[in-house]
């Protein structure tokens, strides 16, 4: 019997759940439908979720060589302690397979680094919440998408690992909107945005590579944003072309006269990647090029310009004004290989506080 689908889980669940699981169990009775006590119990987005039995967080514990009752961190808000079990509970709720635990791992300890400033992002009345994306073979191993419809549904492990990380603000830390988390109006990204960079060409240097990584180490880097906003370009052909009507798109941000406030990425759909690429452009040409093309003159930025009241003081007016950060804007390759269309990601407008405030790359351990 112990050969038949199911029965060996079972049977660790009975005879070995009670030694490795700590987390305090709920009983049900026969007749209650146990996703809908999650639903009761507040465990859930808003979306269904699948119930945390000892069999499946046993089975998805096995995806990490990490101890059950090694502690991550302290979740905020609540600053609740988080070990590798709680982890594993909320990854079987988002609907995760067990191979995506290094990656969640890594998010989440990504995330409760202080220059994230998880509690933060999680507690301000702006759209932000966590954007995770993935580098190196990992990616490829555990089957995510960088390709068509990267941003979009249909992928599990995209879809499943920032929900899964985002459940574990809500269940472990407490974040739940109304509550501390207190967004005016929130973003679908709140439900997840995780997706993996395209690394298909040689020539290109991956996010993670540009952050410090070594190529062909696995890493996920945590984006403090929301999005996505579509960039349309169907006619440049030069890069000085591209970068120009790029630089129109990304002055607009947050709003055309706020400056230095926010990071941002660019996710470079392949067909604009070519034109950079056939130009021999690189991410350090395209990064500094965006840079340069989205400084304005300060006299159209001061708050009163135009009849606007929003705007930078009026003593800015006689400089030229940079939108980001020199280090705001990192570019991402990902998308389907027809269609010239990029997409925007923004950031928290927090980012004025430059040191702060940060994106967060961490290596995947995946042992």
């Amino acid at each position: 019997m112990s050969l038949e689908p199911g029965v060996a889980e079972r049977l660790e669940a009975r005879y070995r759940g009670e030694t490795v699981l700590g987390a305090r169990k709920i009983e049900y009775g026969e007749n209650d439908d146990p996703i809908e006590i999650c639903f009761e119990r507040g465990w859930s987005d808003g979306l269904p979720v699948t119930p945390p039995t000892d069999a499946r967080v046993l089975r998805m514990l096995a995806g990490t060589k990490r101890r059950p009752e090694e502690v991550i961190g302290r979740i905020p808000p609540y600053l609740a302690e988080c070990t590798v079990e709680k982890v594993a509970i909320n990854a079987v709720l988002a609907g995760c397979k067990p191979e995506y635990m290094p990656v969640l791992l890594a998010a989440l300890e990504a995330a409760l680094e202080p220059v994230f400033t998880l509690h933060g992002v999680l507690a301000t009345t702006y759209f932000s919440s966590p954007i995770i994306i993935v580098n190196g073979p990992v990616a490829k191993k555990i089957g995510m998408n960088s390709g068509i419809n990267a941003l979009g549904q249909g992928n599990r492990a995209n879809a499943t690992i920032g929900r899964a990380l985002n459940l574990i603000v809500r269940n472990v830390g407490g974040g739940r909107p109304g509550e501390a988390d207190r967004s005016t109006l929130g973003a679908p990204s709140k439900y997840t945005l995780c997706f993996a960079e395209d690394e298909s060409d040689p020539a290109w240097e991956p996010l993670s590579v540009a952050r410090g990584m070594p190529r062909g180490a696995s890493a996920v880097t945590l984006f403090q944003g929301h999005g996505v906003e579509a960039f349309v370009d169907q006619k440049s052909r030069a890069p000085e072309q591209l970068t120009r009507s790029l630089a129109m798109a990304l002055v607009k941000l947050g709003h055309p006269k706020l400056v230095q406030s926010a990071r941002a990425i660019l996710v470079l759909s392949p067909e604009h990647y070519a034109i950079y690429r056939e130009a021999g452009w690189d991410r350090k040409r395209i990064e500094r090029a965006l840079y340069e093309a989205t400084i304005r003159p300060g006299k159209e930025l001061v708050a009163g310009a135009d009849g606007v009241g929003e705007g930078i003081p009026a003593s800015r007016a006689d400089e030229m004004v940079p939108k980001f950060h020199e280090d705001g804007l990192m570019v991402v390759r990902a998308g389907g290989s027809a269609g010239l269309f990029s997409a925007i990601l923004p950031g928290w407008l927090a980012g004025r506080n430059r040191a702060e405030l940060q994106p967060v790359t961490k290596k995947i351990r995946e042992s």
